[in-house]
This record gives C-alpha cells, sequence and structure tokens, in this order.
C-alpha cells in the first residue's frame, strides 16, 4: 500500500467526496496548493471507450487561450533552405539528416517534433523511437505542415497534444497553480469543448465517465460535468 505524507493527508481531508462545481474546484485547489515549486494543474478525464478500437481513438491539439504557463522544446524537421524561417518562427532545434541520426540515436532533446509533408517519409523507420514517447508527428496534431511559421507559433504559444491511453484516460496540464481562478476556468473551458469536439464516433453512450482536477501534489477533485457545460 502507497504511502501518503502528512501533508497530503492534511490537503485530502480538506477535499469533501463530492462533485465540484468549476468555479469551487478552482478556488479549491488554489487554497490547498502549498508546494515549495508552482505547481502544475491539471485534468485528468476517464472516457467510455476503448482504444484497441479504431473509431474509438482519441489523439488531438487545442491552444488553451490563456496558454500553458510553460514553453516546451520544439524541433523542426525540413530542408535546409527551410531552416532560417524554422528559427525565426521560434524552434528550439532545426535540422534536417543531422536531425534523423540524433533521433536514431535516441537523442529526443525535444517535446514536440515538426515536419513537412515531404520530408515525413524519412522518419517512417523512426516508428519504434518516436512513437512510444507520442513524438511522431501527424496529421491528427497538426505536426506535419505546409505554414511552419503558423504551426510552430501556435505550439510556442500555447498549443498542446493530448491522446487517451490504452485504459482511455486522458490527462491534460492546463496551467500553473499561479494563474488566476478565472484564467484557469477559461482553459479547462477549453478542454472540456476540444474533448467533446473530438467524440470518437464509435463512442456508445455516456462519453465522459469522471472528470478530475489536480495540481501536481495534490488529490483529485471531482468535477460536476453540467457546471462546466455551463461556463
Amino acid at each position: 500500500m502507497k504511502t501518503r505524507s502528512k501533508r497530503y493527508i492534511a490537503i485530502q481531508d480538506k477535499i469533501e467526496d463530492r462533485t465540484y462545481a468549476v468555479e469551487e474546484a478552482i478556488t479549491t485547489l488554489q487554497s490547498i496548493a502549498n508546494a515549495r515549486f508552482t505547481e502544475s494543474v491539471d485534468a485528468n478525464v476517464s472516457l467510455n471507450i476503448d482504444p484497441k478500437y479504431a473509431d474509438q481513438q482519441l489523439r488531438a491539439t487545442l491552444i488553451l487561450p490563456e496558454g500553458t504557463g510553460q514553453t516546451k522544446r520544439i524541433a523542426a524537421l525540413v530542408e535546409e533552405d527551410q531552416f532560417e524561417q524554422a528559427k525565426n518562427a521560434g524552434a528550439d532545434i532545426v535540422g534536417s539528416t543531422d536531425l534523423i541520426d540524433d533521433i536514431t540515436k535516441g537523442v529526443l532533446d525535444f517535446e514536440i517534433l515538426i515536419t513537412t509533408p515531404k520530408l515525413m517519409p524519412k522518419l517512417a523507420k523512426l516508428g519504434k523511437v518516436l512513437g512510444p514517447k507520442g513524438l511522431m508527428p501527424s496529421p491528427k496534431t497538426g505536426t506535419i505542415t505546409t505554414n511552419l511559421d503558423e504551426t510552430i507559433e501556435e505550439f510556442k504559444r500555447g498549443k498542446i497534444e493530448y491522446r487517451a491511453d490504452k485504459h482511455g484516460n486522458v490527462h491534460i496540464n492546463f496551467g500553473k497553480i499561479d494563474f488566476s481562478a478565472d484564467s484557469l476556468t477559461t482553459n479547462l473551458k477549453a478542454v472540456f469543448d476540444s474533448l467533446e469536439k473530438n467524440r470518437p464516433s464509435g463512442v456508445k453512450g455516456k462519453y465522459m465517465k469522471r472528470f478530475t482536477v489536480s495540481t501536481t501534489m495534490s488529490p483529485a477533485i471531482e468535477l460536476n460535468l453540467e457546471t462546466l457545460k455551463q461556463v
């Protein structure tokens, strides 16, 4: 059995065993956050899907209106004549065959990989390296693009990718605990709307089974989904 710290238990005692309205959940998280660092705030959603079926898989992106509170390292696999363009747009790593060589060796010093349709075939052989880490570019996530400037700038501004795990659960970071309550609520609403918009066609009946929010170091607070719809 996992042993909980006194701090965790003290926080847990402040969370009631019920569903919370959105605004109440956010303010509660802000009141109990007491780590020595700025905690992230996460949405954890249990979906009524079975990802082993093609029509029940979920992978998508969304732009958080208030940003994420953190900057992710972006790598751009492009032609040499596009190096300067990618750098100016904000890419942290830019390369072509040299970048492919690094990836082949397991050097993955980035969190998002963006490329063009022309160069995508060169990554096909690296599926076993990039796939398990969720780094393989895909049209669904907008990481295969002909518009480098816009794509890189969107990810720098707060565009995030999410996907359901094999159990049908989705985990999405939607900000930092020092964001205002309004900013966190706005971002959380964007998360909810994106999940609804990208509902897999094979879903039967109720889609979201449980929707909770938590900080990096806190227990989860379950949301009343009806209040999310009304935000």
